[in-house]
């Protein structure tokens, strides 16, 4: 059954709009939490996430996970590692700095990748992406309760970084959030010991073999990640260089209670997740196929298993009004079609496909600052009020997980 709830609630025949730039700068002022959303520096802008709205200050930390036991595909053959990082409700922030959204060598990498491969809307000058700071603060203890645990991936080539406002929401709720990178697709992933991975796929991921490949290998790595995550929460220090872990961290975690939310194709290895994976109760699709790429122009791809055989545990397919093709239809209609399962599909207006990342709050800003037009804004994010869209998707995200992983 398809449920389409009209969020934000409009009137009948709302059509698309550009928000006029002092309005951008009003609401983006109001997201800031007060004072200037953006600041301009000798010759560069900076833009600010987010406050997130919870009762509690957000802790994070960084773990380099090594798994020994596979090869990575897109790197030759050698060891696979993962970067993750861990926000969790913290028992205290005193003295402790807060973290930035990304870190230097990643950021090197980001602004020369992102804006000229990947999402050439953003602007490729003027904006010092090393300055946006995070709400979270480094090496916080954590609240030793047991709470849900979150897992995030994020879009095909975006870093987990631009997922970091949801990430400091749901855990300022009392979540602790994994947000998962993997390498070799991203611009940029930076390890503690300086080295920058940068993309590195060796084919099309529209085509087949290598779409394939970039399922399975992030399938493969939300398994390992979760693995480490049970080791932290049964004591140990899953970090490849043993670095200290912030107090209580591990008594934060409660693997009982696992979910998973994806954007894009994070959303599409979100689903199969749910489906392949018995530990994880609950997940969010953030606009992600649910099929392989056709074989030749004009034909379907073949379904995901999820999409093919169904769930019977809580999906929730989240989209924008702004992002629809035949193919994508064909996959979520294949989900929701399933007798007796637990899917439900929402969606947004006025909205693009990155409005489920941090560029919801960063385009109208940018858009504000004279370095992003109209049109790129509404092509990024769509033309939706940055108050009404950051506040809508995180409490859609985090309402249906508080519904369907609270203790049993």
């Amino acid at each position: 059954m398809t449920l389409h709830s009209r969020f934000p609630e409009k009137t009948a025949g709302a059509t698309r709009r550009t928000v006029a730039a002092s309005a951008v700068l009003a609401t983006a002022t109001l997201l800031a939490g007060g004072g200037r959303a953006w600041a301009r520096g000798a010759d560069e802008v900076t833009v600010r996430l987010p406050e997130p709205t919870g009762p509690h200050r957000v802790g994070t930390t960084m773990l380099h996970l090594i798994d020994p036991d596979r090869r990575d595909p897109w790197d030759g053959g050698s060891v696979r590692e993962v970067m993750v990082s861990v926000y969790y409700p913290a028992r205290s922030v005193r003295g402790c700095p807060p973290a930035p959204q990304m870190t230097p060598g990643a950021v090197e990498v980001f602004k020369a990748f992102d804006p000229v491969y990947l999402h050439p809307e953003l602007p490729k000058r003027g904006v010092d992406w090393a300055a946006t700071m995070t709400h979270s603060y480094t090496g916080a203890p954590a609240r030793p309760v047991r709470r849900p645990v979150l897992l995030y991936t994020p879009g095909g080539a975006d870093p987990r970084t631009v997922g970091t406002g949801l990430a400091e929401e749901l855990a300022s709720h009392g979540n602790v959030v994994v947000t998962v990178d993997h390498p070799g697709e991203p611009g940029a992933v930076e390890f503690p010991d300086g080295r920058v991975r940068t993309f590195a796929l060796t084919g099309d991921p529209r085509e087949g073999p290598t779409f394939r490949t970039l399922i399975g290998t992030r399938l493969a790595d939300l398994r390992f990640v979760l693995n480490q995550l049970s080791a932290l929460a049964a004591g140990h220090n899953p970090d490849a260089h043993a670095r200290p872990l912030p107090e209580d961290l591990g008594r934060a975690l409660d693997p009982r209670r696992v979910g998973v939310y994806g954007h894009s194709a994070g959303g599409a290895t979100a689903s199969q997740a749910l489906y392949e994976d018995r530990r994880i109760r609950a997940e969010v699709n953030l606009e992600g196929y649910l099929d392989h790429p056709p074989d030749a122009p004009g034909r379907d791809g073949e379904l995901l298993p999820v999409a093919r055989y169904g769930v019977n545990r809580p999906l929730l397919l989240f989209g924008t009004d702004g992002y629809h093709d035949a193919r994508f239809e064909r996959s979520w209609s294949a989900m929701l079609a399933h007798p007796g399962g637990r899917t439900r599909r929402r969606w947004i207006d006025d909205a693009q496909h990155w409005v489920f990342t941090d560029y919801a709050a960063m385009a109208p800003q940018f858009q504000s600052a004279g370095l992003m037009t109209a049109a790129d804004r509404n092509k990024l994010v769509g033309a939706i009020d940055p108050a009404e869209a950051v506040p809508g998707v995180r409490d859609r995200v985090r309402s249906f997980f508080s519904r369907h992983l609270s203790p049993r």
